[in-house]
């Protein structure tokens, strides 16, 4: 095992007792770029402690050594000086370029390592393009054609082929953002009309927490969202499952929509800023995104088709793309072809559950200020939904797996 293993391991417990093991850490990495930025981050923590420790402990020796300790000694002559002395300087200016030549070779080959997809995998990376958005991210697999739709497109849940180096191409539709997952690769910058990538890889199956890191407006603290890191076999199931038309409920032909088939659970409060994912959530997310790729056990076909027709008549058609759905060719927002497969909802800020949904719906602008669902969309549109609309709408969603 390397030194760099080695400190992983052991101060595993260390990073807990400190309170530096959380879902974005950057002390216990999961991928080779992230692991290489980590080493670098303890060659300079070393290098400049030693510095610290022996100008520290010269300072403390002449201190001591020297001190005044009574007053004849206070009107002694000082002793011999070290000023001009080639020695000395010669030592001193050796020894600071020393330590940078220890720090700048391992960066500069870290710069080169962590630039791209080392020429070696290059013919194995896999592409993948993010598109920052005030507030979520878009997702695109160029190489995941879909017959009269073009590219598959997700977002804020972005899934990756374990042991296998991916190359994200970083855009920017409106300001600047930053990409960053901390246990998979450090933060590159997403500039408005610049071409922009960085390129990561997932050493095991996981679920990783990744944010925007640059200040983009409003509600830039809630933008996040998601790499979630599955093996071949599962990730080639998503993809099927990703590239099918939407899900489509049929209700029986003689059903009839309204209150009396099911009744509206009535919202509860929520308080300001209330957190959006629960403790159990975060303890095997993994696990939850699995569950979510399945239908729901309680599905009213009724309800979904309600639900399919508010869609449209309330214009969630304009800003929305639906595959499957007709007219349903929206670019404003995110693609919610599939949007009952994810684990999380509006940019990674609240888990995927009716009621965070019926949450969201029934009071965007409070979740997420500023939004553009609710500035061009409830505002310009004059949208009002009642509890059946809100209970339709959230079936219906729910329905997209």
């Amino acid at each position: 095992m390397s030194i760099w293993g080695f400190l992983a391991v052991s101060g595993g417990s260390w990073f807990s007792w400190l309170g530096l093991d959380g879902k974005q850490s950057t002390m216990i990495v999961d991928g080779p770029v992230a692991r290489d930025q980590l080493r670098l981050f303890y060659i300079t923590c070393w290098v400049t402690l030693f510095l610290f420790l022996v100008v520290g402990g010269v300072l403390a020796y002449a201190t001591i050594k020297f001190k005044a300790r009574t007053e004849a000694d206070e009107h002694a002559v000082p002793p011999p000086q070290g000023h001009g002395n080639p020695f000395v300087e010669i030592a001193l200016i050796g020894g600071s370029v020393l330590a940078l030549v220890i720090i700048a070779v391992p960066t500069l080959k870290s710069i080169l390592y962590t630039y791209d997809v080392p020429i070696a995998d290059k013919a194995n990376a896999y592409q993948v393009t993010a598109t920052g958005n005030q507030w979520w991210f878009k997702f695109e697999y160029p190489s995941e054609q879909i017959p009269g739709a073009g590219s598959l497109v997700t977002a804020n849940e972005l899934v990756i082929p374990v042991g296998r180096p991916v190359h994200v191409d970083l855009r920017s539709i409106d300001v600047m953002h930053s990409f960053w997952v901390p246990k998979l690769a450090g933060k590159v910058d997403m500039i408005p009309n610049r071409p922009n990538f960085l390129w990561m890889q997932a050493d095991e199956p996981g679920y990783f927490w990744g944010q925007c890191a640059e200040f983009c407006g409003e509600s830039h603290a809630l933008m996040r969202f998601r790499v979630i890191a599955l093996g071949p076999k599962e990730f080639n199931d998503w993809l099927a499952q990703q590239k099918q038309p939407a899900r489509d409920v049929p209700a029986p032909a003689a059903a009839r929509f309204g209150g009396a088939t099911v009744q509206p659970a009535a919202l509860r409060t929520f308080k300001e800023n209330e957190p959006g994912l629960s403790e159990a959530f975060e303890v095997a997310p993994l696990d939850a995104w699995r569950a979510k790729q399945f239908p729901e056990k309680n599905e009213v076909p009724e309800l979904i088709q309600k639900g399919r027709q508010l869609f449209a008549a309330k214009t969630c058609i304009t800003c929305h793309t639906i595959r499957g759905v007709p007219g349903a060719l929206g670019i404003t927002g995110p693609d919610l072809t599939h949007v009952g497969a994810r684990s999380t909802i509006v940019g990674g800020l609240l888990v995927n559950t009716p009621e965070q949904i019926q949450r969201w719906i029934h009071a965007p602008e409070l979740v997420k200020p500023g939004n553009k669902m609710w500035v061009t969309g409830y505002l310009v549109n004059h949208i009002q939904l009642t509890p059946d609309d809100e209970v339709a709408l959230v079936a219906f969603l729910e329905s997209l797996k």
